[in-house]
């Protein structure tokens, strides 16, 4: 039976080493959490460049807060919404949501496109997407909602929204399709729902 060794009893160098030991130990696993919480608070350290090509929605915006009600949202979205008439910078947006949604090729049953107005369609343009897009959701839009999130632009914009009804990214008129395509590509794959 081993007797308990008092403190006296421990070397002066060997106690020494054994607290240098423990400070390195608690400086390796709490620097790095008081780092990242500087560089957070500080804003330092932080990259300039980004990887999306879009404006990044992070605050926990949703449909409804965007003005549109009844929405299905079991996969993600490509939605386009039109404050008015849905002109030509419209139409070409709702065009391309199309092409973008085909280009996901094997993971296209992921997603969907949509199209919310507050204003009706004019009926040669409702017609065309009855004949030429079956697969577009149609959403009504509330303006005064939209003119809150959106801003009074009034031009038409490109949404991604995930599978859980939240803004994710936006778009104007001029954005590239390689890049809005290669941002759902990337949330496709990284995402666990939808």
């Amino acid at each position: 039976m081993n007797p308990a060794i008092t403190q006296s009893e421990i070397p002066l160098d060997q106690r020494r080493r054994g607290r240098l030991q423990l400070i390195m130990i608690l400086a390796v696993v709490i620097a790095p959490m008081l780092l990242a919480s500087a560089m957070y608070q500080w804003r330092f350290w932080v990259p300039e460049t980004r990887s999306y090509h879009g404006e990044l929605l992070g605050t926990g915006q949703t449909l409804q807060d965007l003005g549109i009600r009844g929405a299905n949202t079991e996969r993600w979205q490509l939605l386009v919404t039109a404050p008015g008439a849905c002109e030509r910078d419209c139409q070409e947006l709702v065009f391309l949501a199309r092409q973008i949604h085909i280009g996901l090729n094997r993971e296209v049953s992921r997603a969907s496109h949509g199209l919310a107005t507050a204003t009706p369609l004019d009926a040669e343009y409702d017609a065309k997407l009855r004949r030429e897009y079956p697969q577009l959701a149609r959403l009504q839009l509330d303006t005064r909602a939209y003119s809150q999130l959106a801003g009074q632009s009034g031009e038409p914009q490109l949404w991604l929204v995930d599978p859980l009804g939240n803004l994710v990214l936006r778009y104007d008129v001029n954005s590239q399709p390689k890049g809005i395509l290669d941002d759902l590509r990337f949330l496709l794959k990284i995402s666990q729902i939808g």
